[in-house]
């Protein structure tokens, strides 16, 4: 774990007017919101997630070669088309240098930063394309976007002015020379529009909460047409690759953002239907990940360029922004899904690798470079985890994810309240809070109550709450707290036997609370000349199952399913042919996730993708 210093003493140097100032902006841009983030200094998440987040810094983050990869195509200024990432970069490299206040991740983004903003030119023009290409070549908008993002990302954690003033003139720029810009040309346009310029309209709402000026808001509504967008799900990469997903989800993103302007319930319709279709309309496999090769798909198909990790990112954040907005525990849910299976699984174990794919039938392939829009934006989502963690809701609390994490708020009559969540989850399904307000008070603690996590019970300060949480809900309990109080939930942590659907139809695949388990033939030399199809073949005795076993090789403390399996084919001995481990979904060398049974009949259905989120 970095080292932290204690939320009182981080950044105190800040005149308390400008973090006073900032809470009360915080508050109108996200008014009429159900939950409200925390700020990522009043926030400290352990466990797992906390790891994942330091790997990113320590192994990742600190060992990229900024200046060859990043930096040098934006100080040349020679290229015709291409991306890099550097806005996505300069966005991680804020927030996490604001989250972790470690003095290497600060003077990091103190000299990216100044240098970014060195490269500028005196027409606002910010971008890697020599004169004769910029805006009208792939990917010069996209690149431009994400640096205005980054800029405003590090203005607000840092309040440089400089930062805002570079942001707003690389707006102007691109306001000023949109009509560069080629027009669609239907079924004959490589990329459509709004899949070419991917985070433009976030860029511009941001800038317009930011400064005020309508120009920017207008550029989104009226020129771009967000608030008329309305495209379903186009399956099979076509002419134009509109089903792309990563495309889709930011723009649902940007309506969801919009929204929070101007209340038009049209502008959550996009978001929410993409999450049905994830849900019950088979667009997500059980590990979260979804779409082939970066295309919406509905067949259930696991193989090869599956759940591209830009859409993951996407997926986790319009989850969240719909969350925040309307309360619903099952987004959470989803989120948690996606957030230990496929989302972990897009990094190698040590932080150092990223992915693109991360696929639940064959081999997974890491990324052979450092820059470009996947791990960047990988870096960023997980720099974006410590806010989804836990919110601010009625004056309380409320828990979405679960990890040893601490938090500080300030509620009506209770003044400052500390909470400190203890927990070895997903490991086993005990989730501890600790409670200690500056004065006695009542006000709201929420937990999210998993679909799968029926029989969960609640005590508090060690005596039965009478009552009874209801799986996918919030459970609430409201009351009179004090210093030193104590709530804990206990969330039965079971093994379940998922069906699969559609291409997996007839097998199945091995669940414990969020995680995902698959095979390593690695770990399992027996099986070295089996391929994928002929893993998936194994059958699997379902009352071989015992208690979880330790294993490391995802996570310090992670855990393996002990199984035996039968070959497939016509035996029928009671003998098993082998005794095999299966580890958690992200290992690196998992190969296969569904099974055969010898009797199909045998499991459930995954109650997450059964019915709509709303």
């Amino acid at each position: 774990m970095l080292q932290q210093t204690p939320f009182q003493s981080r950044f105190a140097p800040w005149p308390r007017w400008l973090a006073a100032l900032g809470l009360v902006a915080a508050c109108l841009l996200t008014r009429g919101d159900v939950f409200d983030r925390f700020d990522l200094d009043s926030v400290q998440v352990g466990g797992e997630i906390g790891r994942r987040i330091d790997i990113t810094v320590t192994n990742n983050l600190l060992k990229l070669d900024l200046e060859k990869d990043f930096l040098a195509p934006f100080a040349s200024k020679t290229r015709s088309g291409g991306y890099v990432g550097l806005g996505k970069t300069l966005d991680a490299t804020a927030r996490l240098a604001r989250y972790t206040a470690d003095p290497r991740m600060l003077t990091l983004r103190r000299d990216l930063v100044n240098r970014v903003r060195g490269l500028q030119e005196v027409d606002g023009y910010l971008g890697a394309l020599a004169p004769e290409h910029r805006v009208q070549r792939l990917w010069d908008v996209h690149e431009l976007s994400y640096l205005v993002y980054g800029l405003l990302t590090d203005y607000d954690l840092f309040s440089e002015e400089e930062s805002l003033d570079a942001a707003r003139r690389l707006g102007d720029y691109l306001l000023a020379n949109w009509g560069r810009f080629p027009a669609d040309e239907p079924g004959r346009t490589e990329v459509v529009t709004h899949v070419a310029v991917t985070g433009l309209e976030r860029a511009m709402l941001a800038l317009f909460r930011h400064t005020g000026d309508r120009r920017y808001r207008d550029f989104v509504t009226v020129t771009r047409a967000l608030p008329r967008w309305d495209l379903g799900q186009v399956i099979g990469r076509r002419t134009g690759i509109e089903g792309h997903m990563y495309a889709y989800f930011c723009r649902c993103l940007a309506q969801t953002e919009l929204y929070r302007l101007q209340p038009d319930p049209g502008l959550l319709r996009l978001g929410r239907n993409a999450l049905d279709f994830l849900t019950v309309g088979n667009g997500m496999l059980l590990t979260g990940g979804a779409g082939q090769c970066e295309i919406w798909t509905n067949d259930q198909d696991g193989r090869g360029d599956l759940g591209e990790t830009c859409s993951t990112a996407y997926q986790l954040r319009v989850q969240e922004s719909l969350l925040r907005l309307q309360g619903q525990a099952r987004l959470g849910d989803l989120m948690e899904r996606t957030l230990w299976n496929t989302l972990f699984a897009a990094q190698s174990p040590d932080g150092r690798r990223l992915r693109y794919y991360a696929p639940i039938e064959g081999e997974r392939v890491y990324f052979n470079g450092d820059s470009y829009c996947c791990p960047c934006n990988y870096r960023r989502i997980i720099a974006e985890l410590p806010q989804m963690v836990c919110y601010r809701s009625g004056g309380g609390l409320a828990v979405n994810l679960f990890a040893p994490a601490a938090c500080e708020f300030l509620s009506t009559g209770a003044g400052h309240v500390r909470v400190r969540m203890e927990t070895a989850y997903p490991n086993d399904g005990r989730v501890t809070l600790r409670l200690d307000p500056e004065n006695p008070a009542r006000f709201p603690v929420q937990l999210r109550i998993p679909l799968w996590a029926g029989g969960t019970t609640l005590v508090c300060n060690d005596q039965p709450l009478d009552l009874k949480p209801v799986p996918g809900t919030f459970a609430v309990v409201d009351r009179e707290w004090r210093p030193g109080d104590t709530l804990t939930m206990e969330m039965p942590m079971e093994w379940r036997l998922v069906r699969g659907r559609e291409r997996q139809a007839g097998r199945i695949a091995v669940m414990r609370g969020p995680l995902v388990f698959c095979l390593d033939p690695s770990q399992n030399p027996q099986l070295a000349k089996l391929d994928p199809a002929d893993l998936g073949q194994l059958r699997l005795d379902p009352d071989s199952l015992g208690a979880p076993v330790s294993d490391n090789r995802v996570r310090p403390d992670g855990i393996a399913c002990q199984a035996g399996f039968w070959k497939g084919g016509f035996g029928l001995g009671a003998k098993h042919d082998y005794t095999l481990r299966l580890t958690e979904f992200p290992d690196p060398a998992g190969r296969a996730t569904y099974f055969s049974l010898r009797d199909p009949a045998v499991g459930e259905e995954d109650v997450l993708l059964a019915e709509s989120p709303f």
